[in-house]
């Protein structure tokens, strides 16, 4: 009996992730409020009675594929912070770890640019709560570094947020880099490094006064 369920649930997340599969690629070359749920659906190889066995609406599809494409960029930035305490050293590799993800997940980034101020509400207010805790995690990291030391928290969370927003444009940023232009990408990274490393001057300097 044991087998059979592990089969059946098995089976149901393969299909679950066959329909944010589906909706993700089709995502990409259109907004969520314009997709239907036969398109998701036929894409998948599905009817779409189907659908609601896994999600309640488009919307509810749209705040999973929400989570899942911030998740792994949430970890990566948090390694980084959790390293060596050397201001050169965190923008390098926090540049480098943005990069990387965006190579990785071309699609997942390409919808969160497009979503963020779209039309259909639940996303936009998913994602706008995927980054304000984002920005918590990245407060209580930049919390623990020895040059936050007499910062109050609203200053390390309006910091954090300066970063995050900082992060989430240079990914957008680097999203029609075409394959072959590694040139441009270099060039948007060297950007990125430069406008990081005037926030952390500012940030050695924000209570000289």
């Amino acid at each position: 009996m044991s087998h059979t369920i592990g089969v059946r649930q098995a089976q149901k997340q393969q299909t679950r992730r066959a329909l944010l599969d589906a909706g993700l690629h089709l995502l990409e070359g259109q907004n969520l409020s314009s997709l239907g749920v036969r398109e998701v659906t036929r894409e998948a190889g599905m009817s779409p009675a189907g659908f609601y066995r896994h999600f309640r609406d488009l919307a509810d599809l749209g705040v999973t594929l929400v989570e899942e494409s911030l998740a792994s960029l949430h970890g990566m930035v948090l390694a980084v912070l959790a390293g060596p305490d050397d201001a050169e050293e965190l923008i390098d590799r926090a540049v480098d770890v943005v990069a990387e993800h965006v190579r990785a997940h071309r699609a997942h980034v390409r919808f969160l640019a497009r979503e963020r101020h779209g039309g259909v509400r639940p996303v936009r207010e998913a994602i706008r709560a995927e980054l304000t805790r984002f920005a918590d995690e990245v407060a209580a990291a930049l919390a623990a570094q020895p040059v936050s030391a007499g910062w109050s928290p609203d200053d390390l969370l309006m910091l954090a947020e300066l970063y995050v927003e900082h992060l989430v444009s240079t990914a957008t940023a680097l999203l029609d880099v075409p394959a072959d232009r590694p040139d441009l990408e270099q060039r948007i990274g060297q950007v990125a490094r430069r406008q990081l490393r005037l926030i952390s001057v500012g940030r050695r300097h924000w209570h000289d006064s």
